[in-house]
């Protein structure tokens, strides 16, 4: 008997994974990210943890740049942002063992 509300449990939809808590993932993986944030005042570029628990400022003209909260920082109005991307070893694992 099949359900109109039954999953796939092995292909789960992205949008259900997504809002799973990130141990109960089918793959395990972390809900924080690393992003750039480029200042509205100088346009000077800060890479930022996204859960932040420190007021960041930045470096050249002093203007905060994101204020923590609860869970996530929260990114000052004005401000942009980019997810900074997973780099890629090039070298193979036995010239250079620590890095993944």
């Amino acid at each position: 008997m099949v359900l109109p509300n039954d999953i796939d449990l092995l292909n789960p939809p992205a949008e259900l994974e997504k809002r799973r808590h990130k141990l109960k993932r089918l793959v395990q993986s972390p809900n924080s990210f690393f992003m750039d944030v480029k200042c509205q005042g100088c346009f000077n570029i800060t890479t930022v943890f996204s859960h932040s628990q420190t007021v960041v400022v930045c470096g050249n003209c002093q203007t905060v740049l994101c204020q923590p909260t609860g869970g996530r920082a929260r990114l000052t109005e004005g401000c942009s942002f980019r997810r900074k991307v997973k780099m890629k070893c090039l070298l193979p694992p036995a010239l250079l063992p620590n890095c993944r």
